[in-house]
């Protein structure tokens, strides 16, 4: 129900091949740009602001430009960006001898999706990043799926080195410092060979051989705290893919004697290369992926690989559901809620109704539907044990508990012609309310329960809006509404576009217990204690903030949400039902990372962030970062 902007997007292709090779095989030298175009559509959902693309031409002769850019904002970037490229390409195939002369076409590509995490916006701020020089070795492209925790530092430590950055955001301090440590290694090489003899081309080409990929970027990514896939290009041909040491951000790749292929996604890989999911390999965490200019590839563990904190986030919610894991995965959280649904319902499934809203929780909707499904099985085991098989209306019992079944209905569907961007303040909630049509008549009035699940219930505003109020109109007895994700109590500072306290209805729940029962002392106690170390070096933080919920069970939190989100004119009894932490790691086992409903940081920079966000919605500052 509610659209969270989330982590990025990454696509890489490296052609393993001249691109006449391409052209002769599969009819077009586009073949490059065609695939960078499939793997960034298949995840257009990572990027909704904006999107860029970047390509080099190995090939090119000095006198012509071999490193091509395009950047778009909006929801319609991807299809503005390549539009563009193939109007570059249209237009330079009148005068160019050949089309692998033309821009665009070329053996290296990177593309990229943005959703912000900064609250940053504009051109200037999507990748990917580019850092010219007149050698071709010294140029750099970059983008990543990240977000940095300790900027602060790295700016820092930038700056004490004496360079003079131009802009405060984390992308660019990266570009900038694994920039300085490529001039380094270019120097290195320059020094070394020159003193041997070497001179001009022969120089040239001598360093661009010899690159050490892996110590360019092993030295700044162990300054960087936070979640990150870092991929890069540099200008003579090798390219390079860094991943966070916990695994919190993803990252997949193929490789054949063609192609090399990396995505956040893995089922995008298969679909755009065709290839069985077997073939495809994660890039393990704290690992580096280096395609040198000559097509070798390589991968170099080049920081020490701590604990797994894989994005449990990144499989309730944001990556396809296609994938054969994910969609077991969201399959066993339906199933998980089972019985917090029975207990919702009073176990009353003749008189409950169950459905989904919106589209991404029908995958849950389907375990949990067969969760209930077996415990009404079992149900009917019991009553058929019961009977007495020489009694003369056997089976005719037998019949009609047979036909007890579980009601599934398609309750909710979204209007996609409506748009509410248009009005404001109550116009706004007003037509808000009109988001979903409903499906009249399989709800009988103030008799049945409506259950419907959802991915997650993070700020609650939709819900308040439209969506209690749309289901409403069916005037069933009680609605229980069901997340498949656990409460969402903390910012994530990894990706996710959530940083802000007060966003999180269960932290304006647990504020709102904390006042009525005049525990308020609890809220400043929390307060201080953060203040107290807000200078603390990041290693020495603890995240007092979840002092915030100590006091509280779950279900006291749940019932405070549904009391908050219920207008007065609701006729229905509202219930909210969310996952367990125990019910989403038995779901997502290898994907434990939960700190966005544990408070349980992977790094030190998120924790020592959670707590100034507490201190920033305590002083009424809550757009401070």
């Amino acid at each position: 129900m509610e659209i969270l902007k989330h982590e990025c997007g990454i696509a890489m292709v490296r052609l393993l091949k001249p691109v006449n090779y391409y052209k002769e095989k599969y009819g077009t030298a586009q073949y490059g740009l065609n695939k960078l175009y499939l793997l960034m559509e298949k995840q257009h959902n990572r990027g909704q602001e904006g999107a860029g693309i970047g390509c080099i031409n190995l090939d090119a002769q000095p006198g012509n430009e071999y490193i091509f850019r395009e950047r778009g904002l909006g929801s319609g970037a991807i299809s503005e960006i390549f539009g563009n490229a193939r109007q570059a390409i249209a237009q330079a195939q009148a005068t160019a001898e050949s089309e692998t002369d033309c821009p665009f076409i070329g053996q290296i590509y990177m593309g990229h999706l943005r959703y912000s995490t900064t609250g940053k916006h504009g051109i200037s701020y999507v990748h990917p990043f580019l850092r010219r020089h007149n050698w071709k070795s010294r140029n750099l492209m970059l983008c990543g799926n990240f977000n940095i925790t300790n900027v602060e530092e790295v700016f820092a430590e930038i700056v004490a080195e004496g360079q003079h950055p131009r802009m405060y955001a984390d992308t660019i301090l990266l570009l900038e410092q694994i920039g300085a440590a490529l001039d380094k290694e270019n120097q290195r090489l320059y020094d070394q060979h020159k003193a041997d003899g070497l001179d001009g081309i022969m120089l040239t080409k001598k360093i661009e051989d010899e690159l050490n990929v892996t110590n360019i970027i092993k030295s700044p990514s162990a300054t960087w705290d936070g979640g990150f896939v870092i991929c890069g290009i540099i200008g003579s041909g090798d390219i390079f893919i860094v991943r966070d040491p916990h695994g919190i951000r993803p990252c997949f790749y193929y490789l054949d004697e063609e192609v090399f292929v990396a995505a956040s996604e893995r089922p995008v890989i298969q679909t755009a290369i065709n290839v069985k999911r077997s073939q495809i390999q994660e890039l393990q965490p704290g690992e580096a992926i280096v395609v040198k200019k000559d097509g070798t590839v390589s991968t170099t563990q080049i920081l020490p690989k701590l604990d797994n904190q894989r994005c449990s986030f990144e499989r309730i919610y944001f990556s396809r559901g296609s994938d054969a894991d994910i969609y077991k995965e969201r399959k066993q959280l339906g199933r998980n809620l089972t019985e917090k649904i029975l207990q919702a319902v009073d176990y009353d499934l003749e008189h409950t109704v169950l459905s989904f809203i919106p589209n991404t929780a029908e995958v849950a909707y389907i375990g949990m539907c067969e969760g209930i499904d077996e415990y009404l099985k079992a149900q009917q085991l019991e009553q058929i044990a019961t009977l007495d098989s020489s009694s003369p209306d056997f089976k005719e019992r037998v019949k009609a508990i047979l036909e007890q079944h579980v009601r599934k209905e398609k309750i909710a569907i979204k209007d996609i012609k409506l748009r509410t961007f248009i009005a404001e303040g109550k116009s706004r909630d007003e037509l808000a309310a009109h988001v979903y049509d409903v499906t009249y008549g399989q709800v009988e009035n103030g008799i049945d329960n409506l259950v419907v699940i959802d991915d997650s219930i993070v700020r609650g505003t939709t819900l308040k809006q439209s969506i209690i109020r749309i289901l409403d109109r069916l005037h069933p007895k009680r609605i229980i509404i069901v997340s498949s994700s656990p409460q969402v109590r903390f910012p994530d500072y990894y990706g996710i576009d959530m940083s802000r306290m007060a966003e999180f209805c269960a932290f304006r729940a647990a504020i709102a217990l904390l006042k009525e029962r005049s525990m308020e002392d609890v809220i400043s106690n929390v307060y201080h204690k953060c203040k107290a170390q807000e200078h603390l070096p990041k290693e020495e933080v603890v995240n007092y903030v979840t002092e915030i919920y100590a006091p509280f069970t779950d279900d006291e939190i749940s019932c405070k949400i549904a009391e908050m989100l219920t207008v007065s004119h609701i006729e229905a009894e509202v219930k909210i039902v969310y996952q367990s932490i125990e019910g989403l790691h038995d779901a997502i086992s290898e994907h434990p990372g939960d700190w966005y409903f544990s408070g349980k940081y992977p790094t030190p920079g998120g924790t020592k962030m959670v707590n100034q966000a507490f201190i920033n919605w305590y002083e009424g500052n809550p757009d401070k970062r």
